[in-house]
């Protein structure tokens, strides 16, 4: 599976001060988890098109290169994108396993990247919110946690629709991605308020879409 997306910056240019950020959020992720356990994480944001997916997506490869083994689950059952940034098929996928229709080994797929694996969404349901607070979803994310040493779900955006509190309850912690000049401040706060509400475990906010600092970029290259 290819993995040449130009947002895939830490595989397209591991050395920028962007992919150091990445790894830096990673190092965070490990430290707050030294004393509780971390392996499935959710990751969302208050709109759309705040880059959770993208965010994801590099997170999950800087996991990787630290030599974890890692799942990436595509849990957005109405607009799902990890296939679009690996160039694979959406079909098969989570919903598959979901109506038995194929197991686990037949439906996660390897990346270019050693240890990293996807299961995209499959075929996208009428119904994601009741698919997604199942007792299927329950044991089906039990068994993942058999698969990978880090499981990373991606999620629709909190405010839109109910799915990221339905699946953040069921997490060991959440990320919540937000993009500057674009995440409005009180969708931002709301969204970590619904979160909470359903006591998700928040471990933090991502910021991104931010302005690079030439010095630091300097001091990378």
């Amino acid at each position: 599976m290819a993995a040449d997306s130009p947002n895939l910056i830490t595989v397209a240019d591991p050395r920028s001060p962007v992919s150091e950020a990445y790894r830096q959020l990673r190092t965070n992720i490990q430290f707050y988890g030294l004393d509780r356990s971390l392996q499935t994480i959710l990751v969302t944001s208050a709109g759309a098109q705040e880059g959770k997916s993208t965010t994801l997506a590099n997170l999950a490869v800087t996991f990787a290169e630290a030599g974890r083994s890692v799942l990436m689950v595509d849990c957005d059952l109405r607009r799902p994108s990890l296939h679009k940034l690996f160039g694979v098929s959406n079909e098969p996928g989570l919903t598959t396993v979901i109506r038995d229709e194929k197991t686990l080994t037949d439906v996660v797929l390897p990346t270019a990247i050693p240890g990293l694996g996807l299961l995209p969404s499959g075929p996208l349901p009428p119904n994601p919110s009741e698919i997604l607070g199942s007792q299927r979803m329950d044991r089906l994310i039990e068994t993942l946690r058999g698969f990978a040493e880090v499981v990373l779900f991606d999620a629709p955006p909190t405010i839109a629709v109910t799915d990221a509190m339905v699946l953040s309850a069921k997490m060991d912690g959440v990320l919540l991605v937000v993009s500057a000049g674009r995440t409005k401040r009180d969708h931002a706060v709301r969204a970590k308020r619904l979160l909470e509400k359903v006591n998700a475990k928040v471990l933090g906010v991502v910021l991104n879409n931010t302005k690079l600092d030439g010095n630091l970029y300097n001091y990378y290259g």
